[in-house]
């Protein structure tokens, strides 16, 4: 919710956060740019590369203190607490689909029930709420590339004391599951809702 505000307030017309909600906007005709969609992509895993950077500076003393690797990680990038890649997938992957129904309902849909464009934001703020009380636990739910791959990047490349892996192996589903999930959410939309 807060990060929305921000971006709306830093000129983003969107508020735009996360790429597969930025893609959807696209699939929705809401942009009509493929390119300016993919820009917006591009800015938004560099703000959570930098975002990734900031987060190192401010725990830089905890980093040699703090034992545990996976912890270290956990700061940076979503971790599963069961390893199980299609399991892993499949919540990702479902967790994306009920945003992007559900974001695709207010954004495209909202303006029928008379939503003022300040209280969108709130209403974003309880959407990713509920889902990562409902399908958060087995993945920590990334549902935005951006969230988990700039901050993994970061992880990857800054000095950190003990860091161990970034689990690149695992890396591949915060990102194709959310964008799996960003398809299915759209092929809801267009089979069941008219446009």
């Amino acid at each position: 919710m807060i990060g929305i505000f921000v971006a709306l307030a830093a000129g983003s017309p969107q508020g735009d956060i996360n790429p597969v909600v930025s893609l959807a906007k696209y699939g929705l005709g809401i942009y009509t740019s493929f390119g300016k969609v993919m820009l917006i992509v591009l800015a938004q895993v560099i703000g959570c590369f930098l975002g990734g950077i900031l987060v190192w500076l401010v725990y830089y003393p905890h980093w040699k203190a703090t034992k545990d690797q996976r912890f270290k990680l956990m700061v940076f990038s979503t971790s599963p607490e069961i390893r199980h890649a299609p399991s892993n997938f499949l919540c990702e992957m479902l967790a994306t689909a009920a945003l992007i129904i559900i974001v695709g309902a207010l954004i495209k849909y909202g303006n029928t029930y008379n939503f003022s464009e300040g209280a969108l934001p709130y209403m974003f703020g309880f959407v990713i709420w509920g889902i990562g009380l409902s399908l958060g636990g087995p993945t920590g739910y990334a549902i935005n590339p951006a969230r988990d791959l700039g901050p993994r990047i970061a992880h990857a490349i800054l000095p950190i004391a003990g860091k161990g892996s970034s689990e690149w192996k695992y890396a591949w589903i915060p990102v194709c599951g959310p964008l799996v999930g960003m398809l299915v959410g759209l092929l809801f939309i267009y089979a069941f809702i008219q446009i």
